[in-house]
C-alpha cells in the first residue's frame, strides 16, 4: 500500500505560515517575559525556537517561489513588510508597462 504523497497546496502553504507565526509569537515571549537562571540558558532556548522556525521558513518560501499561491492576509507578521513591498514593486512594474 502507497502511502499518501505530502500535501503541498495553499492550505498547506497557509499552515505553515501560521506556524511561523506562532514561533515569532514564542520568541517575543521568551526576549520579553520569561525568566532563566542564566543568559547562556536563555540563549540556548532561543536558538532551538529560531532553529525550528529557520526550517518553516525555508519550506514556506521554497513553496511561494515554486508558484503555490497564498494570501498576504495568511501570512506571518514577520513576513508582511517585504511580501507588502515586493507587491507594491510588481504592481508598479505591470503600472510602466501598461503605459
Amino acid at each position: 500500500m502507497k502511502k499518501p504523497g505530502s500535501r503541498r497546496d495553499k492550505y498547506f502553504l497557509r499552515d505553515l505560515h501560521q506556524e511561523i507565526d506562532l514561533y515569532d509569537r514564542k520568541l517575543a515571549y521568551l526576549n520579553n517575559h520569561a525568566e532563566f537562571a542564566s543568559i547562556v540558558e536563555r540563549e540556548k532556548a532561543e536558538q532551538k525556537l529560531r532553529v525550528e522556525r529557520s526550517s518553516l521558513e525555508k519550506t514556506a518560501r521554497e513553496l511561494a517561489a515554486s508558484g503555490v499561491e497564498f494570501e498576504a492576509k495568511d501570512l506571518p507578521r514577520s513576513f508582511r513588510t517585504g511580501a507588502l513591498e515586493q507587491d507594491s514593486a510588481q504592481q508598479d512594474m505591470l503600472l510602466t508597462k501598461r503605459s
